[in-house]
């Protein structure tokens, strides 16, 4: 089937948001080339668990087609119909599973050598539609803090290396009372801000998003923790072990993993949330067994999905590397921490953090603070400090914090 062929009963099995975005605009996506038109209903079927920041973005993406004349809007999308689609291609159940019509596609245009053209097809339509929206100076800027090498003596190497050119090194700040005031921090800017999904604290270990004692949860902070997902993640690594002892090769791991659904596992919570809690540990590797590689993760999707005004990300001693079927059987046994090669992962876990932030609109503007936990080194970058210097003088937490302009 080509698009010029979507009828409305077409949509009929997509979530009640999907579908009723797919029909508003169903007189443009049968305008759409056949590498285009699967792209944009892969992310139509998935609207209903988007975060409200992807929404906007989709909804943006639509509205610039929508507003375009045909002739324009076959000019806008020429890119992506100079792509061959073969007609495997083509006769793919590609309105119901667009998510695998995209994965065949992308073995397609790699294996025609047509990939090159597909990706500066996409660059320019993403450019055109960011071109065509008013700036939006009402944006909250965006503060971003990393805190790493909870547990570790001392870093084996010079800490902030990638950074060091973008910020100030702190040597003598004071310890007492670091992470509750972070914490608190966090949360008076989310209370004072309460956008559904713009505050986050991203935990590698025990989540205390609720305070000292848990007691005082706040709402306007979306928390999740490495603990907090154990029994998920105990469910689906005993999972992947019996997939991986019965000799499962990697592709149809993967196809299982991503077939797997909230309900499985007894997630009957928000329904976003409880999709995006189980896409990280269906859609990366490692998230399952190494903490480190969940909060850097789990950081990476949440600004790129999410697009937050706030991140607070705590970063916990992963286990030591062993065997995969001793890592999969964590429930059963109590594993091995490595604090100080977590430090060194948890430090470009920073830098990367810092990288996908500054993807994000207004990034030039945001303030971000890296702290060695429980010690005196902490990194930040932020209007107004200076790059490339190091401070010495003693330093209160909260002077940091003050000049993040929280």
């Amino acid at each position: 089937m080509l698009p010029r062929d979507l009828k409305p009963a077409d949509f009929a099995a997509y979530p009640p948001l999907g579908k009723d975005l797919a029909l508003r605009h169903l007189k443009t996506l049968r305008q759409l080339p056949p590498s285009f038109a699967p792209l944009m209903l892969r992310e139509i079927i998935g609207y209903d668990w988007k975060f409200p920041a992807e929404r906007k973005d989709l909804d943006r993406q639509l509205a610039f087609l929508t507003s375009l004349p045909s002739e324009a809007l076959q000019t806008r999308v020429a890119g992506f119909s100079a792509l061959q689609v073969s007609p495997e291609l083509q006769q793919m159940d590609w309105v119901t599973q667009p998510s695998l019509f995209a994965e065949s596609l992308t073995a397609h245009l790699w294996a025609t050598h047509q990939i090159e053209v597909f990706r500066g097809a996409a660059v320019d339509f993403v450019a055109a539609v960011n071109a065509s929206l008013p700036e939006n100076p009402g944006i909250l800027r965006r503060v971003g803090i990393v805190v790493i090498g909870q547990g570790a003596t001392g870093p084996s190497i010079p800490l902030f290396r990638k950074l060091r050119q973008h910020g100030t090194h702190y040597t003598n700040v004071k310890t007492e009372g670091g992470c509750p005031l972070l914490l608190q921090a966090v949360r008076q800017r989310a209370i004072k801000n309460p956008e559904p999904y713009a505050h986050w604290y991203i935990d590698g270990g025990q989540s205390n998003a609720g305070g000292q004692s848990n007691a005082d949860p706040c709402p306007a902070l979306t928390s999740i923790s490495y603990q907090s997902i154990r029994p998920l993640r105990a469910a689906l690594q005993s999972r992947m072990q019996k997939a991986w002892e019965s000799g499962t090769g990697s592709e149809a791991l993967r196809t299982m993993l991503a077939q797997i659904r909230p309900a499985e596992f007894g997630l009957h919570g928000d329904p976003l949330f409880d999709r995006f809690q189980l896409s990280l540990l269906t859609e990366a590797s490692g998230t399952q067994v190494y903490s480190t590689t969940f909060a850097q993760w789990t950081a990476r999707e949440v600004l790129r999905r999410a697009q937050p005004a706030t991140l607070l990300l705590r970063f916990a001693p992963r286990q030591r590397e062993r065997a995969m079927n001793e890592m999969l059987a964590e429930g059963r046994q109590t594993p091995p921490l490595d604090p100080a090669g977590s430090l060194q992962d948890a430090d470009m876990g920073a830098y990367y953090t810092w990288l996908n932030l500054q993807r994000l609109p207004g990034s030039q503007d945001s303030s971000f603070l890296v702290w060695f936990e429980n010690h005196p080194e902490a990194f930040l970058i932020s209007p107004g400090v200076e790059a490339g210097k190091t401070f010495t003088s003693p330093m209160e937490m909260s002077a940091l914090l003050s000049r993040m302009s929280l």
